[in-house]
């Protein structure tokens, strides 16, 4: 008997053998970027909700996996357990989804595989949008540490009192301020003064 779980686990699959979230699968298939969310997977009323042959089909013919790949998940080939990282992208990071030290809370948050990593609460940002080339591109997952130390010239996410999440890297951190380079050489950069900090956490990984 084919489960509820069997089918996701199927499409989950698909998206980490081609090196995607299952946003970007969605994406890449032509759909919406929430579809695969594993907040869609359960109805509001606690029911199962699956996806559609339709949304199957495309993914499909998008990653070029065939339906025996795609069954052959279904059948158990490849499961076993993997590490996993909260996950969020920039398209979700509204509201308060951090606590003080940068740590994932409240309900925005995914999934993300990822091999064990020496921080209990890293967590992991995709990318939307083109806003951060050349650093990062649409699709993009960053691991972030907020345990890791910070240098100058590491790529951070900076979050604001103002609840901003910023991309950026550190160019200089004085007891007063912290200032920070944008992606593109030719944009001006930020100057923030430390009152106005919440945290900052360093990129450690970035998907390619």
């Amino acid at each position: 008997m084919v489960t509820h779980a069997d089918i996701w686990f199927a499409i989950d699959a698909l998206a980490r053998k081609y090196g995607l979230t299952a946003s970007a699968l969605a994406r890449r298939a032509g759909l919406d970027p929430t579809t695969f969310n594993k907040s869609k997977r359960i109805t509001r009323e606690g029911k199962p909700r699956w996806p559609s042959t339709e949304s199957v089909a495309k993914v499909l013919e998008a990653t070029g996996a065939s339906l025996s790949d795609f069954v052959g998940y279904i059948d158990g080939e490849g499961r076993r357990p993997a590490a996993t990282l909260p996950l969020i992208d920039l398209g979700q990071v509204d509201g308060r989804p951090f606590d003080p030290m940068g740590r994932p809370v409240g309900g925005n948050w995914d999934e993300i595989p990822f091999p064990a990593l020496d921080d209990p609460l890293a967590w992991a940002l995709e990318v939307v949008g083109d806003a951060l080339e050349p650093w990062l591109r649409d699709g993009d997952v960053a691991i972030v540490s907020p345990a890791a130390s910070v240098r100058r010239g590491d790529r951070v996410v900076v979050h604001t009192t103002g609840g901003e999440l910023i991309v950026a890297r550190l160019a200089r951190r004085s007891a007063r301020r912290l200032e920070l380079s944008a992606p593109d050489p030719a944009a001006p950069g930020r100057n923030l003064a430390t009152e106005d900090l919440e945290w900052v956490a360093r990129i450690v990984w970035v998907s390619q």
